[in-house]
């Protein structure tokens, strides 16, 4: 029998094959005694026709390095990172539906047949790596057309913008942003304009043509971002939301549009997941609703009832995140401070895959919230860009014996000796 380094098959070009998946866990308990019973973090987990080799998602990150929309390099490094060093699954950043609902000049965008190719690229190598990658499909709302944040001011506290507004000779839209009413989020972000029915049908059916698009780039999974102050968002909560037609006002007026880009996404997007990205709470002062029953802010209350009909319309995932859409918001920030949000909504819809976030980075304590039935995946960020090998950090703190890739196998001994 030859000793071949085997390609990966089903992908263009060389990559050597992992058997099995990288960060997949050993089943051969005979070699890895301690994997007789796995974490809940490193099992497997099948949504809809897809399954996730473990529970260990990399939540959307705002790059903003596109050109025109356009993914570069960086996003192949970026992306392509984190499949060789175990996670279950990549979610490519917020990318805009139109050009104008980009956050910046620089966000990624999926609103022209040219923007495919790049994309697909960086699929075909996550793919390479026995990795499932989604989208993140957006629109900014009232909060586009801003600066990056260290373009508005540095780390190094040196510097500072007077304004978030990305102005014209910069390559900015701020004449063209659109919430639901003329409320800004601050003073200085851009003015919208109220969105008008044919406005509102026009961006709608720009994320069914992204949608097409993602067919044809090959994701394993869409998100929709329906939180954080963007476009969605704007239109579910009350202090982004002053319309009098059927778009505001009551809570069903409120959820409306959002539902109904939802439910034809779902119709567009039958064969795979459809994940949903919400904010379950503005942090505004004061009570969610007030003594005359009025609704005051957006809220976890609210968040169940939105949850419930994404859940009839056939949503596979909500990924409960929180806040962003009150400039005035005080949130006491620490590891696990979203996951309330999370837990509530399992509790209320058991048997909807839920996803939670927040300044996560303790193994230990991810695996108590997975454990308890509080989420059924954990989405990281921060704690991935800090240690992109944060997977097999995780699995060497939790005792279990999980696959690096071939190159990097001569770096986790301690790991696979556990």
């Amino acid at each position: 029998m030859p000793n071949l380094n085997t390609a990966a098959p089903g992908v263009d070009g060389y990559f050597p094959l992992n058997e099995p998946e990288i960060g997949t866990a050993y089943r051969n308990t005979d070699v890895f005694p301690s994997n007789e019973t796995l974490p809940v973090l490193f099992q497997p987990l099948t949504i809809k026709n897809v399954t996730f080799k473990n529970r260990i998602f990399v939540s959307a990150m705002c790059q903003y390095s596109s050109d025109n929309g356009h993914a570069t390099d960086w996003h192949l490094v970026h992306l392509g990172g984190f499949a060789t060093r175990g996670s279950g699954a990549i979610t490519v950043e917020a990318t805009a539906v139109v050009p104008e609902g980009r956050l910046s000049a620089q966000d990624a965008g999926l609103w022209e047949d040219s923007q495919i190719a790049p994309l697909k690229r960086i699929v075909n190598f996550v793919h390479s790596q026995g990795t499932k990658i989604g989208i993140q499909l957006a629109h900014g709302g009232r909060k586009a057309s801003t600066l990056p944040p260290w373009v508005y001011a540095n780390a190094a506290g040196t510097y500072k913008a007077d304004t978030y507004v990305i102005q014209e000779d910069e390559g900015g839209f701020a004449d063209k942003i659109y919430g639901p009413s003329e409320i800004s989020f601050a003073d200085n972000y851009p003015h919208p304009k109220a969105m008008t029915e044919v406005e509102m049908q026009r961006v709608e059916d720009a994320f069914i043509a992204a949608i097409e698009r993602c067919k044809a780039i090959g994701f394993d999974f869409i998100e929709l971002h329906a939180a954080h102050g963007y476009l969605f968002h704007n239109f579910l909560s009350p202090l982004s939301n002053a319309r009098a037609d059927g778009y505001g006002g009551s809570l069903a007026n409120r959820l409306r549009f959002p539902l109904r880009v939802i439910e034809r996404a779902r119709e567009a997007w039958a064969e795979k997941p459809l994940f949903v990205r919400i904010s379950a709470t503005d942090w505004a002062e004061g009570p969610e609703m007030d003594d005359s029953g009025n609704w005051r802010q957006w809220g976890i209350e609210q968040s169940k009832v939105f949850v419930g009909e994404m859940e009839k319309l056939g949503v596979d995932l909500v990924d409960a995140s929180s806040g962003g859409n009150w400039v005035k918001q005080r949130i006491s920030l620490g590891h696990g401070y979203q996951v309330q949000f999370g837990e509530a909504l399992k509790k209320a819809y058991p048997n909807l895959a839920i996803g939670t976030v927040g300044l996560l980075v303790d193994p230990v304590q991810i695996e108590s919230y997975l454990k308890d039935g509080k989420a059924d995946i954990v989405f990281l960020a921060r704690a991935l860009m800090r240690d992109p090998h944060w997977p097999m950090t995780a699995a060497q703190a939790l005792g279990v014996a999980v696959k690096p890739a071939n190159q990097y196998e001569r770096a986790w001994p301690a790991m696979l000796a556990s």
